[in-house]
């Protein structure tokens, strides 16, 4: 009777207040969530009819604002494509034809601006907060490909894309750290992928709009001008998105923090989602995070995870494969902007297939199986590449190998560690965590580009793929030992699994 009567109050407690906008709950200021952590630890029962009773919230209302944080992945896919096509046209038109030090330095200065934006991205995102930070990536994009439409000389060219790197640095960290945010648990995954998806539309954008450079004179200018129209509309459509709920939790702004919970959850919803943010978010430890901390400290396993994926996802050869795509396409005879659609077009296939399983088969798997098929995919081109394989069939395996690579790669190792890492770092650290491990995948980033012409001359192709498949079959490892599966959990839960409270 008495726990009929206890289950009766529970139930009361949670759904009778709704009529009133939980405006009871509400009036609390951010110290009584804290207060209240010895009601929760003490009573298992109501905390478990929460479980229960609570549905998942609807999707709808927190679909806006992803696709708006989007916009930011799009024109990071669109400058990392943008100089691909018209570069020839730009070097003939601002003096440096034939200078292939120069035209390299157009691509990789883009890459030196993007390592210095992530750098500071997570001081970026934690002192201006989420949204801000996504403005502030805007303006050095617009700023950056004005700069370089209208300019006449190299000099030019190389300023105006260190500015967009510094935006393009910014962006790809912020949008993981908003999405996984403001994303209820059960669709977390899901709209993860969108960073990838976008991404892949930035690229195939960017091919698309250099088609005519062949046939109009400068077309190469709008190029870089076209970039600027969703950078503005990233900025404006921030005005009107939710402020990451987390963020504001940690800043000691509760009251706010429910708002735009009820913004992204629905009012019903909100309740229980600061009842699970208090459990391990506490206004009171937004003290600083230095960077020791992260190296040496009781942080330092979930960071060397995530700088350790982002290192094998370089280091698995996908740059590397990108950039000789036109090379193995061309030596089939197939021209060399139909290669890129191709692999455009196996990029984006792959990166819908991961939509659609993340929240079903789980972060973990996707990776494992990702990674193992990327093997397999180099032990495919490196039978194309062996001298037993002549004609025909060396080309098919070559093709086919390159593409199914590109395809496996979208399914898990593109997608997964920017969703995953921020799900595994505490949110004290998590913007700061997260600047930490993107560096870590431009510098890798950055010499993979460099050095593979390079080591491909040195050691040709049958060994150098062998060392790419060789670092997916460890990332395979690695990611079976140490990452753990978070579909389906509240960023509460994952933390409290990986780092337990002292």
């Amino acid at each position: 009777m008495v726990q009929s009567l206890r289950t009766f109050c529970c139930t009361f407690s949670m759904w009778g207040i709704q009529g009133e906008g939980n405006s009871i709950y509400k009036r609390m200021p951010s110290r009584d969530y804290t207060n209240t952590a010895d009601l929760e630890d003490n009573s298992a029962l109501v905390h478990n009819n929460m479980h229960a009773q609570v549905t998942n919230p609807s999707w709808s209302l927190s679909f806006p604002h992803v696709l708006v944080a989007t916009i930011s992945s799009f024109l990071f896919g669109y400058h990392l494509g943008v100089v691909n096509e018209p570069l020839e046209h730009i070097s003939f038109d601002l003096g440096f034809n034939g200078n292939t030090l120069a035209e390299g330095l157009v691509v990789s200065t883009c890459l030196a601006g993007a390592f210095i934006g992530s750098l500071f991205s997570g001081w970026i995102a934690d002192g201006i907060g989420r949204r801000r930070a996504f403005q502030l990536c805007a303006l050095p994009m617009v700023i950056g490909a004005s700069v370089s439409a209208t300019t006449s000389t190299l000099a030019g060219m190389l300023v105006g894309r260190f500015i967009v790197g510094l935006g393009l640095g910014l962006g790809p960290p912020v949008a993981a750290l908003y999405v996984t945010e403001i994303s209820p648990a059960f669709v977390r995954g899901t709209y993860g992928s969108f960073i990838q998806i976008a991404t892949c539309l930035g690229l195939m954008a960017s091919l698309f709009i250099g088609i005519p450079v062949k046939e109009i004179a400068g077309w190469w200018r709008i190029c870089f001008w076209v970039s600027a129209i969703p950078a503005g509309i990233l900025a404006f459509a921030m005005m009107f998105c939710a402020e990451s709920p987390h963020w504001l939790y940690k800043q000691g702004r509760s009251a706010e923090a429910e708002i735009e919970f009820e913004k992204l959850l629905g009012g019903m919803h909100v309740k229980y989602a600061m009842q699970e943010l208090s459990k391990v978010d506490r206004g009171d430890d937004a003290d600083n995070v230095t960077l020791s901390e992260l190296l040496y400290g009781r942080h330092f396993r979930v960071v060397f995870i995530g700088s350790t994926l982002f290192a094998l996802q370089q280091l698995s050869g996908i740059n590397a494969v990108f950039y000789f795509s036109s090379t193995v396409f061309k030596s089939a005879g197939v021209p060399s902007d139909v290669a890129n659609i191709f692999v455009g077009v196996v990029n984006l296939t792959g990166s819908l297939a991961a939509m659609v399983l993340m929240d079903r088969l789980g972060r973990k798997v996707l990776l494992l199986w990702s990674f193992f098929g990327m093997a397999v995919s180099m032990g495919i081109q490196v039978t194309g590449a062996s001298s037993y394989m002549a004609g025909s069939g060396a080309l098919f395996l070559s093709v086919g190998g390159m593409l199914m690579f590109v395809f496996t790669f979208a399914l898990g190792a593109g997608p997964v560690p920017g969703l995953l890492l921020p799900e595994i770092f505490p949110s004290r650290i998590r913007a700061k965590a997260m600047a930490v491990c993107m560096s870590v995948h431009w510098v890798i980033n950055f010499f993979v580009g460099l050095l593979f012409l390079r080591l491909l001359e040195q050691l040709g192709p049958r060994l150098l793929y062998t060392i790419f498949a060789s670092f997916c079959m460890l990332a395979v490892v690695f990611v079976k030992r140490n990452v753990i599966e978070t579909k389906g959990k509240s960023l509460q839960e994952i933390e409290i699994a990986l780092l337990p409270q002292e």
